[in-house]
């Protein structure tokens, strides 16, 4: 196999199993790559109580001038049932002109982009005029506590430094260029516990049922809308993801019910100005609720999740237009500037200096038979080349 091409290093990285929190291989295959390219490795293991540990690496090449980062992760989600898989799903079997394999586009596929990328350019110029790091985690796929967050303190603690990042996420909804994500909506998630008290459904006066309760709580987190949305975001949405009892009897009113429910949210917010907003609410629609003389004030508790994460956007022009630049110049296509879908790790990594994301295309990401074109692979690598190519040109020229 070759560096410089990506179905080569991707292939070799799909047949590692790095199914969360398994390193699987990859890892060890992305530290003998880069290695042969020059870089430093270290492939640092963090801790915490209560969650798998989890391997990471930080790498290299270059000591002065100006620093980018390359990040993403080698952990993929698991395969599930094998029997819609028409590819053996860590096989990286090619058929058809294209390359199939669990984590083909999320994203062992943008990491080889960027690798054999580096390793062109490398391969022209023999040295770049600044230092160029990976930045991988095995834990994004995971409850991302042993991962990122902690490698970018592991090696901010150093003395590193950054200029800019790139996150090779599949940020492309279609095709090839149509679209950078520069900023990502917010994520909250929290449990509404309503407590009421269980009886027969025959005699619904001697008890107080807390769906009828948790139904009027719940109208009132998802009507108004929490905002419009702006210039840059897409509309905040609140959305009800389960309700539980634990009751599986058809003639008993339950005791107690808990609505869980996760809101993305627009840079209108912040994680305590949002929990604010739904106690207020909730609060208002409990004193609202008609028929309670009997039954006294309605009985609920909130609990919002320890670990939310902020919405963020990246206003570096510079690095936005180099990368967009680089797109149209490939791809013929100026790429749409967007901040929707789920989060990411450059949700870490934009408190260490400006990110973008831009990877390959996001279609079959978590499906059975997930796969990339053999000629994305190529293209994505192009530009790539080209961005790395530009980025370093224009810091030179800023002095």
């Amino acid at each position: 196999m070759t560096l410089t091409n990506p179905s080569d290093v991707l292939s070799t990285l799909i047949r590692c199993p790095s199914v969360t929190p398994d390193e699987g291989g990859a890892l060890e295959a992305l530290d003998r790559f880069l290695s042969e390219l020059g870089f430093a490795v270290e492939r640092p293991v963090f801790s915490e109580e209560g969650t798998p540990d989890i391997e990471n690496l930080y790498a290299r090449l270059g000591s002065e001038g100006p620093h980018l980062m390359f990040a993403g992760h080698t952990d993929v989600v698991p395969t599930g049932n094998l029997d819609g898989w028409s590819h053996d799903p860590f096989g990286a079997e090619v058929a058809d002109g294209m390359l199939y394999g669990r984590g083909a586009v999320d994203m062992k596929g943008g990491i080889a982009c960027f690798l054999a990328a580096l390793a062109r350019v490398i391969g022209d110029k023999g040295t770049l005029p600044g230092s160029v790091s990976f930045l991988i985690t095995g834990d994004e796929e995971g409850p991302a506590i042993n991962g990122t967050v902690k490698l970018l303190e592991h090696a901010a603690n150093k003395g590193e430094t950054w200029e800019a990042a790139l996150v090779g996420e599949p940020t492309n909804p279609n095709e090839l260029g149509d679209m950078i994500k520069i900023g990502r909506r917010g994520s909250l998630s929290a449990k509404l516990t309503v407590s009421g008290t269980q009886g027969h459904v025959a005699y619904p006066h001697l008890a107080d049922n807390p769906l009828r309760t948790a139904n009027a709580l719940t109208a009132a987190l998802l009507d108004p809308p929490l905002d419009g949305g702006n210039e840059r975001f897409p509309a905040s949405n609140l959305e009800l993801t389960s309700i539980d009892t634990g009751n599986p009897a058809t003639n008993v009113i339950p005791g107690s019910v808990d609505v869980r429910f996760n809101i993305r949210f627009n840079d209108g917010w912040s994680a305590e100005t949002l929990s604010a907003e739904i106690e207020k609410r909730l609060k208002q629609a409990a004193e609202a609720l008609p028929d309670r003389e009997t039954r006294g004030p309605a009985r609920y508790e909130i609990s919002f999740q320890e670990r939310p994460s902020p919405s963020f956007l990246t206003r570096d022009d510079a690095l936005i237009g180099t990368l967009s630049e680089a797109v149209k110049s490939v791809t013929g296509r100026m790429p749409e500037l967007s901040t929707t879908g789920g989060t990411s790790d450059a949700r870490f990594i934009k408190d260490y200096c400006p990110v973008v994301e831009f990877g390959l295309v996001g279609k079959t990401m978590h499906m059975a038979d997930e796969c990339v074109a053999l000629s994305d692979l190529e293209t994505l690598t192009q530009i790539y080349e080209r961005f790395i190519i530009d980025w370093f040109d224009a810091q030179e020229s800023r002095g």
